[in-house]
């Protein structure tokens, strides 16, 4: 059952650059929407991320609970089972929604629970006395958090939270299932037209790789930039 065999083993076939070669421009146009359903995701996730982050820290249970039920079921469940409810199940019900915009929600919406814990960890992790001392000053609660502690605390995040974008950006291959013209579908139908997955599953990784560099380097200038808040 867990056996391999390497008879008949042909590495000829592992890799055609002849053929990557002539698909790179046609896989390059999924790149436009692979970015647009990432970095929309990620912000729905930053915006719902932050409220549930503060609803998951709130001394009332009518917003402590809901939070940490939302967060715990995101988490728990896979996202291409989220995404096929949202593309295939909601029409069952009357709310039909295009494949970009079930993906694009879809990612928003799961991430949200993950980034909620980064920042709640990183709000929690500033010192309480910088509250007790805005509230000294008569500051109000949501300036003291836009001007004194979300800076701080975006520092503390930026790491984690990258992390998360580069997880959207891989997942959105996901979104070949429900039909999104995205990169990994681009790879999907010129393998299927070929009949070598192999060379188009192995482009598609070297195509992702430098995307996720560039993600990276783009976290070494935020890093340095709230560096001044340390």
């Amino acid at each position: 059952m867990f056996g391999f065999q390497f008879d008949d083993v042909q590495l000829q076939y592992l890799f055609d650059p002849e053929l990557a070669w002539k698909s790179i421009p046609f896989l390059l146009e999924g790149i436009p929407m692979t970015l647009l359903i990432a970095v929309i995701g990620m912000g729905i996730g930053l915006f719902l991320g932050l409220f549930l982050a503060l609803a998951r820290g709130s001394d009332q249970i009518v917003l402590r609970w809901p939070a940490r039920v939302y967060i715990s079921f995101m988490r728990g469940t896979p996202m291409l089972v989220f995404l096929f409810l949202l593309y295939f199940g909601l029409p069952t019900i009357g709310l039909k929604l295009t494949a970009v915009v079930a993906a694009t929600l879809g990612f928003g919406l799961n991430s949200a629970a993950y980034i909620a814990e980064i920042i709640r960890s990183a709000l929690n992790s500033i010192d309480k006395g910088q509250w007790e001392s805005a509230r000294a000053l008569n500051m109000g609660y949501w300036y003291t958090l836009r001007k004194i502690i979300l800076p701080q605390a975006t520092r503390i995040a930026v790491p984690p939270l990258t992390n998360v974008f580069m997880d959207i950006v891989k997942a959105t291959s996901l979104a070949a299932m429900i039909t999104v013209p995205e990169l990994f579908q681009k790879a999907q139908i010129v393998a299927g037209r070929t009949f070598d997955s192999m060379t188009m599953y192995i482009l598609v990784a070297l195509i992702y790789w430098p995307i996720c560099i560039v993600i990276s380097y783009m976290q070494d200038r935020l890093e340095k930039r709230y560096s001044r808040y340390i």
